[in-house]
């Protein structure tokens, strides 16, 4: 386990300070694999079919929106080569109710639940180049749920 800085995902991600403990491990392999994208890339959107879910209560990590249920490993990894002026639009969508838990290259966690509907997302207007370590959480615990990961540099308005 270890300690990080926490920021929450809204429409724009805000910093809230210091605390929270996590039990999710972003040195594993990512659970539904990699994605390698430089800005301006296509498809745009790019999007990831995965299972949502798993056995961890994501509240373990503190701050607003760090809800449901997630798994140890992340679910997709993205490396990503910011540029452009572009603004890097993190989303999930489901049919059933999901969060989202990112952790991003400078180390701190964002998270967020009901983006838009009871779609998770978040907008990074000036994002990172790095690893972002993303989990795709639900809220019944040890249940997976089919989902959609979607990353664009296109946020909805």
């Amino acid at each position: 386990m270890f300690s990080r800085r926490l920021l929450a995902g809204a429409a724009v991600v805000a910093a809230l300070g210091a605390g929270g403990v996590a039990a999710q491990n972003y040195n594993m392999p990512p659970s539904f694999g990699t994605a390698n994208l430089r800005f301006n890339f296509q498809p745009d959107p790019f999007v990831v079919n995965v299972t949502a879910g798993g056995n961890i209560a994501a509240e373990r990590i503190g701050g607003p929106g760090c809800v449901g249920a997630i798994a140890q490993a992340p679910d997709v990894r993205l490396n990503y080569q910011a540029g452009g002026g572009l603004p890097l639009y993190i989303a999930a969508q489901s049919r059933f109710d999901v969060t989202l838990v990112v952790n991003l290259p400078n180390g701190q966690w964002v998270c967020n639940d009901d983006f838009i509907g009871t779609h998770a997302g978040m907008v990074f207007s000036q994002p990172l180049s790095g690893q972002y370590d993303i989990w795709i959480g639900h809220y019944d615990r040890g249940r997976g749920v089919p989902a959609q990961l979607i990353i664009s540099e296109v946020p909805p308005r």
